[in-house]
């Protein structure tokens, strides 16, 4: 299936694959425009609405019966597209505000923040998402339903979700004018913290300073 006629009009739009396909798409041609740095002003509040909306799909997805692949052994889909240039643009874009703490399971007990990148976070997401949507292009749709869910569970709906915790951490921030000085936000008393770390949280955001280069402004 060519891009062509990957919306082609004797598509059902109401299929449940023709959405989900239409969802990832849209989220990787927007996320490659914000990367291009062309409106830096909206850069922070378009990835917020992006990733929330592709995350609808993922819980359409997690929420759909196990998708099973037509073929037993996934077909070769050749080399994967490289990001490089992707994740270099998004973490220029975004580098006061890139780094974030996280933490992978929140049922896991004892387990410390880590530091995170939005920008690595993104990346990652596009490619499980360009990963089916190679299938979708192909023809194979159950193949991409299934990857698309399966990698879900496995990894681009954790690090997406994440993503989404921090973009609106830094909106809820500047719309509520409170700097991240001002908030309890870090427990300097976990051991597990490292200086390092710690160093990445403070100087991360500093609200009144990147509202209006990040598109974001404070609240009255």
């Amino acid at each position: 299936m060519s891009d062509a006629t990957l919306h082609a009009t004797a598509q059902d739009p109401d299929d449940f694959a023709v959405q989900i396909a239409d969802q990832v798409e849209s989220f990787l041609v927007a996320v490659t425009e914000v990367a291009k740095g062309d409106e830096p002003d909206s850069a922070v509040p378009f990835l917020l609405l992006e990733v929330s909306q592709l995350l609808l799909a993922g819980g359409r997805l997690g929420a759909h019966e196990d998708i099973v692949p037509d073929e037993r052994y996934e077909p070769d889909l050749g080399p994967e597209p490289d990001v490089d240039e992707l994740r270099e643009n998004l973490a220029r874009l975004l580098e006061p505000i890139d780094v974030y703490s996280e933490v992978f399971d929140p049922y896991e007990p004892r387990k410390s923040p880590v530091p995170a990148r939005i920008s690595d976070d993104l990346t990652d997401v596009i490619t499980d998402l360009r990963h089916g949507m190679a299938h979708y292009r192909a023809g194979r749709t159950t193949e991409a339903l299934w990857w698309w869910q399966f990698s879900y569970f496995s990894n681009w709906g954790t690090t997406a979700s994440a993503t989404l915790r921090a973009l609106h951490s830094v909106l809820a921030h500047v719309r509520l004018n409170q700097p991240l000085e001002e908030l309890d936000g870090l427990d300097t008393d976990q051991a597990a913290m490292g200086d390092e770390t710690l160093e990445f949280e403070a100087g991360k955001v500093m609200v009144e300073e990147i509202g209006a280069p990040l598109g974001v402004r404070p609240g009255k």
